[in-house]
This record gives C-alpha cells, structure tokens and sequence, in this order.
C-alpha cells in the first residue's frame, strides 16, 4: 500500500500563488501571462485562440478525454472525436516553442469490444506538423478493468515528439535526471581497455521506454474526486528529462492539474485549461501545497510494492482447485 508522504519542492518559488482564472467581463486568455502558476476554466478551444500565435510554452503535456464515456466526457463518434483533437493541436503546435516537446499521453477508443489504439490515430496528426518522434513510451500498471472477450488492459502509451526538423536542431533531454538504478552495477568490463573497471554508470541506467508507474485508484495516495486520475510521477518524469528551470509547461487537459503539481515541485512554470469547476479548484489547491512545499504524492522512482510480501497473495485452501466457486 502507498505509504503518505510530503516531499519539500526542490527550489522553492516564495511568495508565488496558484491562479483559477475564469473568463468574464475583463479576465481574458492572457491573463495567465501575469501568473507562474495558473488555470483556466474554460474551453481550450477558445483559450488558445485568444493567445499570441507565438512561441510560448517549452513543453506540452496532457491526457486528452479518450472519447469513452467517463463522467467529464460526452462520447461521440471517432473521426468526430478526432477532428476535435486535431483542431486543438493545430492552434498548439504555433505555440509550442522550437526545441520544445510534446507529450500526448492516450489510451484506447473502444467500440463494441474492439479497441481503436489513439496513438495510431494521433500519429497522422502530429504527422502533417513535421515534428519528430522520439519514443512512444508504454507506460504499464497493474490495476483496472477486467475484461470478458479479450485480454484485460494494462498500458497506455505516451508519444513524444519533438518540434524539431533535423538531426541537426537541438532539444531538451536531461537524461541524468531520471536514471534509475542499474540492474548490476557491479558489472565490470571483461576485455578492452577499461578491462576490470565497472561497465556501468554510476548515476544509474536509462529507464528505457516502459514505464512501470501505478495508476491512481482508490487506494492510492494522490487520489481526489478525478474519475481518470493522472499519476504525478509519469509526468514528473516526463517534465525533469525534456525541461528546464523556470520552463512553462502547458496542459490542455488539466483535470486536478498533476502536471501542474510536478510543475511546482521542481520549479517550473505551469499554465493549464480545466472546464470542470470542481476538478479544476482541486487542482488549484494541489498546486498551491505543492508551491509551499506540502506535496503528497508517489514519485517516479519510487520502488513498485512487492505484492507477494501479502497476505492476500497467498491462495487460500481449496482455491486452486475451484472450490470456492
């Protein structure tokens, strides 16, 4: 079971606040720019045409609705559902700086037990904007439904592209910022000449691009009123590998704001669109304890819970032979 914990963020902004902005008479789309950390409750649609068509945001990063019928989503058709999404990255992309990434973490659209991969989907989209694929990221868990006609779900994929034309244009990757630990780092070269000196680095290796980080269920520490709650820690990965100090990240799809949380822990700046006003005063006050050093969430490199250390992983006589059935 996780375990609560308040972890202090790693460069304290002071004095600094947590903005829900509505529009009305006066408050429009640009006043986020007065603010490091800020939400908007409204639609993304309108938000981003009223901004600069400029360069703004270092980072985009969101988990879009999937179009299957959550409580905060009202379920359409797929290229209805499509056409939507590319709208909303057509106005992202001009706004999205160079070098810059964006991370567009999705799921699957499901109709009548056939499952339609969004990244498949997507990829056409992002396609006709030149960006560059980097890694499309399988980010596994071990919770959730239970299926009867195929095999249960338990990944989801992050594609992230870069804004970028060539090998030759720059980005942001801070690999070091999120080694994990090696798996032998007392390996040692066995020839050449590093022969008997440790192979591996002692920062740690590179996660690779399958992500084992826990989805936020009822039991987990991070979870509020969100039906489809986004783990802390899958973006903070994200967001200490392909940002800076003082970058601004962006999320279109805010819900109660985890990247705006990842945000203020580690410094950097956080704009976000939210049209739910309960989800959206959540994650205000997530924000807000985060800028003040209070926290509460599981980090990325948080060790996964040993299951078979239970109790309940232990059959109980007769189970294995069907007789509680």
């Amino acid at each position: 079971m996780n375990q609560i914990v308040t972890i202090p963020m790693a460069n304290p902004i002071h004095f600094t606040q947590a903005h829900l902005l509505k529009p009305g008479r006066g408050v429009n789309a640009t006043a986020l720019t007065n603010h490091e950390y800020a939400l908007w409750m409204g639609d993304v649609e309108a938000f981003l045409k009223a901004l600069p068509v400029e360069p703004l945001f270092d980072m985009i990063v969101t988990s879009p609705p999937y179009n299957i019928g959550k409580e905060y989503e009202t379920r359409v058709g797929l290229q209805k559902y499509l056409d939507w999404q590319k709208r909303i990255i057509n106005e992202l992309i001009p706004r999205l700086k160079k070098g810059g990434s964006i991370c567009w973490q999705v799921g699957n659209f499901v109709d009548d037990n056939q499952i339609f991969p969004l990244d498949i989907e997507f990829a056409p989209i992002f396609k006709k904007h030149k960006l560059q694929l980097r890694n499309r990221i399988v980010w596994q868990f071990g919770h959730g439904l239970h299926t009867q006609k195929r095999f249960s779900g338990r990944y989801e994929v992050v594609m992230w592209y870069t804004k970028t034309e060539s090998n030759k244009d720059t980005y942001t990757f801070n690999l070091d910022a999120v080694r994990t630990p090696a798996k032998y780092p007392g390996k040692k070269h066995f020839k050449g000449p590093k022969v008997g000196q440790f192979s591996g680095n002692p920062l740690g290796k590179n996660p690779e691009d399958v992500w084992s980080i826990p989805n936020v269920k009822s039991n987990h520490v991070e979870k509020t009123l969100h039906p489809c709650q986004f783990p802390v820690g899958l973006i903070e990965r994200l967001l200490l590998a392909l940002t800076n100090l003082d970058d601004l990240v962006f999320d279109p799809f805010a819900g109660v704001a985890s990247a705006g949380v990842a945000c203020a822990i580690h410094s950097r700046r956080f704009w976000g669109c939210e049209l739910n006003e309960e989800y959206a005063e959540v994650g205000r006050q997530r924000i807000q304890a985060a800028i003040e050093g209070n926290a509460i969430y599981r980090p990325h490199d948080k060790p996964l819970y040993d299951h078979t250390q239970s109790k309940l992983s232990q059959p109980p006589e007769g189970f294995k032979n069907g007789e509680h059935l």
